[in-house]
């Protein structure tokens, strides 16, 4: 759910924020006013495509701030898991876009700098725009297929089918490796068999290339490193003044001193442990410089290993670990191929057995959907005739996804593919909805499908609908009035009793449904023009707006009574 939006410096707006509420949030005002400006900043929010020009004049930088509630689904988990973002536990999500003069834009998401992509896959998650040309869901074949699904309630032939396409492609995959041809087949093992020649007789060692590089250090700078050693040495422990035995003779001194000043004695016993360290690090000092007499080819020796490693590291991996692992998994390979007769014919049948599985749960799959494919197409031109296009046309047009001749049909969803066509005048050819259908069109056309979909699936008991928590319909009154524009308004209701709906209108038979009433208006400041939002938080409030979008700028008593009217009827719980 979409709960405030903050806007700095965008267009008319020069600072402006908005709180919204659950169910139906609508934005009234003059044409002009900048009531699609808002949605065009959330669409901004979203991952919209930013420029320059979108600046408040004089201004350096604008800001869109946007804060939703997600709720906790699946597709939100895939997305953190996709993207490795960690939402908090309470799953607030803020959305911050800056766009600066230079026309460079920065994304956070809870003020950590995210791209433009994993913006978008998240914005998917929350939130639908309808209006504007935002209508990407509308082209997109596989949502359309995802909604017929839906529609369907063919959730557990879906899984079903995944199930058993995942299987197929494993055991698929698996026999086209082992029935590649023989001349491949050969060629292979005899790459392999080289490799692994190669890989046995460099008698590798896990980590042994870090160990080699520390000792390459060491051995290249060997006199530097002993003369050092000796001379820590020395200093420590073997010269006559050395630190441990002046430490000594210290401690001797301060011993006797403790046998009239009893405050010495921790004084005493830390002279004593630092005589044991001098001795810890002298010893120390005395291993290393036994250890330092190496043989003088010893240099020689790891260079040459270390030149093996790194061409063997140029072909197997990064490292001796990658080496390694690349050298059982080509065993693993060599070992398949050279019985790979006896072992495709273990998996012949289990292939065919799984194809054949796949093929009839597919089958099962698309005469769901072409059953609820009519079912849908019906109700949508009833719905879309109450919504003012009595002589549209809607289908749903199918297409066998799958290239003909193609071994193994289809894929995790089946192998269907829809279209869907319409045509919204009589004598005019079905053509596919997003093409031919005029911004208004497609956004009534949108809200008939989510009314369907959900008004099918609350029939058959499951009162929660997958729906995205936000809607925003701009638009969506484009060319209706009257009777039509009651039945969109009545219908925007019922959508947000399942999911939070902003709307932009100029019309009161839709504005009247409103859950929470925005009022925008532009007004002049200091020679400057300003975009003002109100909420209209009472009855009269409300009922003045509705007779203003009734009558215009002359307000009249028989307006207003009428718009009072409205509002009992929309709202009949709240008399």
């Amino acid at each position: 759910m979409l709960r405030e939006i903050h806007i700095e410096n965008y267009a008319v707006i020069e600072r402006l924020s908005v709180e919204f509420a659950p169910g139906l949030n609508l934005l009234s005002g003059e044409t002009g006013s900048g009531k699609s400006i808002l949605v065009d900043a959330m669409a901004l929010a979203l991952g919209g495509r930013a420029s320059a020009d979108v600046l408040r004049a004089g201004s350096d930088k604008a800001v869109i701030t946007a804060v939703l509630d997600a709720p906790s689904q699946r597709a939100l988990a895939r997305w953190q898991e996709e993207h490795s973002f960690e939402m908090p536990a309470e799953n607030e999500i803020i959305l911050r876009r800056e766009i600066q003069a230079s026309g460079k834009s920065r994304l956070t998401l809870n003020d950590r700098p995210v791209t433009l992509g994993a913006v978008k896959a998240l914005a998917s998650c929350l939130v639908e725009i309808h209006g504007q040309g935002e209508y990407a869901a509308l082209s997109d074949r596989q949502a359309q297929l995802e909604w017929l699904d839906r529609f369907a309630e063919a959730e557990e032939q879906l899984e079903k089918v995944g199930e058993l396409y995942t299987r197929r492609r494993t055991l698929a995959t698996q026999m086209e490796t082992l029935t590649q041809n023989e001349q491949e087949r050969l060629r292979t093992l005899d790459l392999l068999s080289f490799q692994l020649r190669e890989l046995e007789q460099a008698r590798l060692e896990p980590g042994e290339d870090a160990r080699l590089e520390e000792e390459k250090r060491v051995l290249s700078h060997l006199e530097k490193i002993r003369a050092s050693a000796a001379a820590a040495y020395a200093a420590l422990y073997e010269d006559d003044h050395s630190a441990v035995a002046q430490l000594a003779v210290a401690a001797r001194a301060l011993e006797e001193l403790r046998r009239y000043n009893a405050a010495l004695d921790p004084h005493v016993t830390a002279l004593q442990e630092a005589k044991g360290r001098s001795e810890e690090v002298a010893y120390f000092l005395r291993d290393t410089l036994r250890d330092l007499d190496a043989s003088p080819h010893r240099l020689e020796e790891v260079e040459d290993r270390l030149a093996l490693l790194d061409r063997l590291k140029r072909k197997y991996g990064n490292t001796v670990n990658e080496v390694l692992a690349y050298r059982e998994r080509a065993q693993s390979q060599y070992a398949e191929l050279e019985n790979a007769a006896s072992r495709a014919a273990e998996l012949q049948p289990q292939l065919e057995a799984a194809d054949a599985e796949y093929r009839r749960a597919a089958e099962q799959l698309s005469a769901c959907r072409r059953a609820a494919a009519d079912r849908l197409a019906a109700s949508l031109r009833e719905e879309i005739t109450q919504l003012g296009m009595d002589k549209a046309r809607f289908e749903v047009q199918f297409e066998n996804s799958a290239p003909p001749g193609q071994r193994f049909p289809g894929g995790p969803r089946g192998w269907d593919a829809v279209r869907f066509m319409f045509s919204s005048n009589p004598g005019e050819d079905l053509r596919p909805l997003e093409a031919t259908a005029s911004g208004g069109e497609l956004s009534r056309c949108m809200l008939a499908l989510r009314t369907v979909i959900g008004g099918a699936r609350r029939r058959a008991g499951k009162s929660k609908v997958s729906l995205a928590p936000t809607f925003i319909f701009d638009e969506v009154d484009a060319g209706i009035g009257g009777r039509v524009a009651e039945q969109v308004g009545r219908r925007l209701k019922r959508l947000a009793a399942e999911a939070q709906v902003l709307c932009v209108t100029h019309l009161a038979q839709i504005a009247c449904f409103a859950d929470r009433h925005f009022y925008v208006e532009k007004t002049v400041r200091g020679g400057r023009t300003l975009a003002r939002l109100t909420l209209l938080a009472t009855p009269q409030q409300r009922a003045a707006e509705l007779a203003r979008m009734l009558s215009g700028s002359q307000i009249t008593p028989e307006a207003l009574r009428h718009a009072a009217a409205m509002l009992e009827r929309a709202n009949p719980a709240a008399r």
